[in-house]
């Protein structure tokens, strides 16, 4: 987004925000010496969004990842197939979710308190934000230009484009902007991170990383099997 005006920022941002994030797909407590298992590639196309919702993810996706030197575009890296895949899962479908109300307002720090799973919460999301961007903008988000979808994405995120049915803000940080950065450094098998672009961005060696002594010894150096990172299928 645009408040990293230049590549090298914007850049910085994202290996700011795996720092941040823990990195939790990567799955870097599991045990060295468990088989990985077999996994199918990720297939082609969606499985979860409707043409208008794929539409959004994807210039969404775009706009937060434009393409150039370091990376392709958010579409081009998987980002919204990571996306889709997510919501379509055992994620998207609230498991181990608490779903029986009653529903009422809480402390910020219980999290939203909704009657919907993550996948109905993040559609429910995208037919909010093209209300508000009809509203704002007379067209719906994926018609924006890249400067004016930026725009939106800003307003989102602070507030400033509120819907009477859905919280958009809270649906912003709270769920999109988190996906979002899952897609960027979770294992390639997951539909994200295409070619371990982000990885490679990062210097982050992939499966190796479990190895604890070696990010003891390497800490603050550049680690050797970082020009190569392994993903969880190249040890399938």
């Amino acid at each position: 987004m645009s408040e990293y005006p230049t590549p090298p920022q914007r850049r910085r941002f994202l290996i700011k925000a795996v720092a941040i994030a823990g990195a939790a797909p990567l799955a870097a407590n599991a045990a060295i010496s468990a088989p990985a298992p077999v996994m199918p590639p990720v297939p082609a196309g969606y499985t979860c969004f409707s043409a208008d919702q794929a539409a959004f993810v994807e210039t969404m996706v775009n706009v937060m990842c434009p393409a150039d030197e370091f990376t392709a575009n958010g579409v081009d890296c998987g980002l919204a197939v990571f996306i889709d895949r997510q919501l379509a899962g055992a994620f998207g479908q609230g498991a181990g979710r608490y779903m029986s109300g009653p529903w009422i307002p809480a402390i910020p720090e219980a999290g939203l308190q909704l009657p919907m799973t993550p996948e109905q919460f993040f559609k429910a999301g995208v037919a909010a934000a093209n209300r508000q961007c009809q509203a704002l903008h007379g067209k719906p988000f994926d018609q924006l230009d890249p400067a004016l979808a930026d725009t939106f994405l800003h307003a989102l995120r602070d507030g400033h484009a509120l819907d009477a049915d859905l919280p958009l803000q809270e649906w912003f940080k709270q769920l999109m902007y988190p996906l979002f950065e899952q897609a960027c450094y979770a294992d390639p098998i997951y539909g994200g991170n295409n070619g371990k672009v982000f990885w490679k961005m990062i210097g982050y060696p992939g499966l190796p990383a479990t190895h604890r002594l070696d990010m003891v010894n390497y800490r603050g150096k550049p680690y050797p099997g970082a020009k190569d990172p392994k993903s969880i299928a190249d040890f399938s």
